[in-house]
């Protein structure tokens, strides 16, 4: 008759050594995926605003959020495409070259540009109340009936490059806080309207995003409380021609970085 308590300890010592063995020759189960993350996008995800730059005229500066998520992370690779100026149609014809079949994390700020962000803040900071008005109502006009099919076709030529990625498109800030600002900035009325475009812009940017099987990452409650005019801003105001109306250094590590985190883990 067998000595049945021993042989149930090498029945058992056999399934261990099975199991370490299996564990040692199946990949990927003892080792992290790899990741290989692109950043693409406009000024929000190049780094306008937080400076120094790189040398290229895209404006990209490390300080930006993709640089920061990429080093805290340590990603097997990542290029950063993005480029200051950007619209939907350079982000196609110039960005999306960067991806292939091996990327597996793509990031991308987009349509901010598509949508006149510039001439609005110019028509809003220097022009009169009526001017500011009639700014933001065509750009709240353009977000809602043309932005949509070019965010789609982004975002389509995104998954054609990179069918394995996960796409996370991350929104746009609230620029300002509309209390007291002093004699010489943008009255509250304005600061309101100018809010208020931004929310139809993170509503588009958001509805397209998960029509296309994307994350979107809503930053607006991030930067809560530091827009313009507050005691503690993460946004640039008009002091500086290039980087007014972006998030600052602050902005970018303890806004945008945190919004990204809270989605990648």
């Amino acid at each position: 008759m067998p000595h049945r308590p021993l042989a149930r300890a090498l029945a058992a010592l056999v399934a261990l050594c099975t199991a370490a063995l299996g564990a040692v020759l199946t990949p990927g189960t003892a080792q992290a995926a790899a990741v290989n993350y692109v950043a693409l996008g406009d000024s929000y995800s190049s780094g306008v605003g937080a400076g120094p730059y790189d040398l290229s005229s895209c404006l990209r500066s490390q300080k930006s959020y993709a640089p920061l998520w990429a080093a805290a992370n340590a990603v097997s690779s990542f290029q950063f495409a993005a480029c200051g100026g950007a619209v939907t149609s350079d982000v196609i014809n110039n960005q999306v070259s960067s991806l292939s079949t091996s990327t597996t994390l793509v990031t991308i700020t987009i349509g901010g540009n598509d949508a006149g962000f510039v001439d609005v803040i110019t028509s809003c900071r220097f022009g009169s109340t009526s001017n500011c008005t009639n700014a933001v109502n065509e750009a709240k006009a353009f977000a809602t009936a043309t932005l949509p099919g070019r965010l789609d076709a982004t975002y389509s030529a995104i998954r054609n490059r990179a069918p394995n990625a996960r796409l996370i498109v991350l929104g746009y800030p609230r620029l300002f806080e509309t209390g007291s600002c002093g004699l010489l900035a943008m009255s509250t009325y304005k600061r309101t309207i100018l809010n208020e475009a931004a929310d139809v812009l993170a509503t588009v940017i958001s509805g397209r995003a998960g029509a296309a099987g994307a994350t979107f990452v809503d930053t607006r409650p991030y930067f809560a409380g530091h827009g313009v005019c507050a005691a503690d801003p993460w946004i640039n105001d008009i002091s500086g021609v290039i980087e007014a109306y972006h998030p600052d250094v602050d902005g970018y590590r303890h806004g945008y970085l945190p919004a990204l985190t809270a989605v990648t883990g």
